[in-house]
């Protein structure tokens, strides 16, 4: 039977105080004060949901080997790219091998279970052994927007096989509709919603309630048999109220995360999936209810093999944070307003051919190390650059992504342009040999120190507008904290 064998998540460093949105649009909307409790997880200027689907996937590698994996299903409302796939990007990053099937499921909320649907029918049918989900989404609402108190950004990664599995899948149900939730044409930058009462009573309270009682009177199971339930709607009121209506007990509900990390879409039941199988027991039954417009239900048994250990701890995660008061700073990282970048914020024609013919140098960071005395590499080279070896044409691939590593020396930059100053670059020493230069991110300047801990971050290096192409590169953060 098929079921779960790895899963994780990325949740961003920056999170944003809700106050700090009131605050900014008071004068304009008072009524929103109901909503500025609480903190808004969202994506660096360098990040989007590619970065952070590869950020959560990484994760996963680390309990299961990425050649294992044959299909990659990439979910997400907010594709970087809508020509071409965005799937290869993230499959080269994490290095999965190239006779993989990748697929895209875009356009709702609910593309993440319908991944996990077709990955399961896939390993169900012998399709696939192993099977990647990622799902992402950096969605941000239009400045003043009562949305904007909602939204939030992460990712998450489900691996799907049929061995070593923490929780099976054991029923799969949809339900199919044309309600419209949240709407975006190709056309808009920001998603639109409709009156609040729609969402929240047509919507969560009849559509979504309606599903889980067809499903249980479909099971034949009382919704007392199971452990958890897990559902998420934009705002904590409803969420509740949701519960009232069916009947859940305090013990049976989730966390539903809104004022940590706010609603982020597409990962957001896999993510509260996390922190219910964190405390799992063997035969507990969860129901997982994604709503997107039409419904998705899938439940889960979870089995003897269930490790905490395997499992993030999601609270651990949002305790490492740098909170924004700064609404324009806010704004400015998510794209809501651009600023003038004068001539060091200029980029230069990309030249699409070699990022194709070094791909695998700059998005899966291989270089080399030398088959006669071990000394590793970056970028690859054909001679061994240790002095007492020099040999040439010695060398075998190696992959530096996952190396950790140590700062040589860095710079603070205070004139080269950088959306988020000031610019900060150095040299990093990896563990075990080897050594490159990265920008840095996700830190203030004053954290830096020769010889801080760092670890390689999938990241968007730059955009260019004239071509229409995204620069994607490794850059390296500080390590804050053992795995949670």
């Amino acid at each position: 039977m098929p079921g779960i064998v790895a899963m994780d998540c990325y949740i961003p460093f920056y999170k944003i105080n809700k106050k700090a949105i009131f605050d900014a649009w008071s004068w304009f909307d008072a009524s929103k004060v109901r909503n500025s409790e609480g903190e808004l997880a969202f994506a660096n200027y360098d990040e989007d949901s590619i970065t952070m689907s590869v950020g959560a996937a990484s994760e996963c590698f680390k309990y299961i080997s990425s050649k294992t994996i044959d299909r990659l299903y990439f979910a997400t409302a907010t594709p970087p790219y809508t020509k071409p796939a965005n799937a290869p990007i993230i499959s080269a990053a994490l290095d999965l091998n190239e006779n993989i099937i990748s697929m895209e499921m875009t356009g709702s909320a609910r593309a993440s279970t319908s991944a996990l649907i077709a990955a399961n029918d896939a390993v169900k049918s012998g399709l696939s052994k192993r099977t990647l989900i990622c799902a992402a989404d950096k969605e941000t609402a239009k400045p003043a927007d009562g949305i904007e108190y909602l939204l939030g950004n992460a990712a998450s990664a489900m691996v799907i096989g049929k061995n070593n599995t923490i929780a099976d899948i054991e029923h799969v149900f949809s339900y199919t509709s044309s309600f419209s939730d949240y709407r975006k044409t190709q056309y808009d930058k920001y998603p639109k919603g409709w009156e609040e009462r729609w969402l929240r009573d047509e919507g969560c309270l009849n559509h979504l309630v309606n599903s889980i009682n067809k499903t249980i009177k479909e099971l034949d199971t009382p919704i007392s048999d199971f452990s958890k339930i897990i559902y998420v709607c934009p705002e904590s009121k409803i969420y509740y109220s949701i519960a009232k209506k069916i009947g859940l007990n305090a013990k049976q509900l989730e966390d539903p995360l809104l004022d940590k990390i706010g609603y982020t879409g597409n990962p957001h039941v896999f993510i509260m999936l996390i922190n219910a199988l964190k405390n799992a027991k063997p035969n507990d039954k969860i129901m997982l209810v994604n709503f997107g417009g039409s419904v998705d239900i899938i439940i889960f048994n979870v089995t003897d093999n269930i490790d905490k250990n395997r499992l993030p701890d999601i609270e651990k995660r949002l305790d490492i944070k740098y909170v924004i008061d700064n609404y324009t700073k806010f704004a400015n990282l998510c794209g809501k307003m651009e600023q003038e970048k004068g001539p060091r914020g200029e980029i230069s024609k990309s030249a699409i051919s070699v990022l194709w013919r070094e791909k695998k140098t700059i998005l899966g960071l291989y270089g080399s190390k030398c088959t006669k005395c071990g000394t590793k590499m970056y970028p690859p080279q054909h001679v061994c650059i240790n002095p007492n070896c020099n040999s040439i044409d010695t060398m075998e691939e190696y992959r530096f992504a996952s190396d950790t590593g140590k700062l040589f020396t860095f710079t603070v930059d205070n004139l080269a342009f950088s959306q988020d100053p000031p610019a900060m670059y150095g040299i990093v020493d990896f563990d075990g040999g080897g050594r490159y230069w990265f920008d840095i991110t996700d830190c203030d300047s004053d954290e830096l120190y020769i010889g801080m801990p760092v670890k390689m971050s999938f990241r968007k290096k730059f955009y260019d507008k004239p071509r229409g192409l995204y620069g994607y590169f490794w850059k390296a953060v500080p390590i804050r904290e053992n795995r949670g």
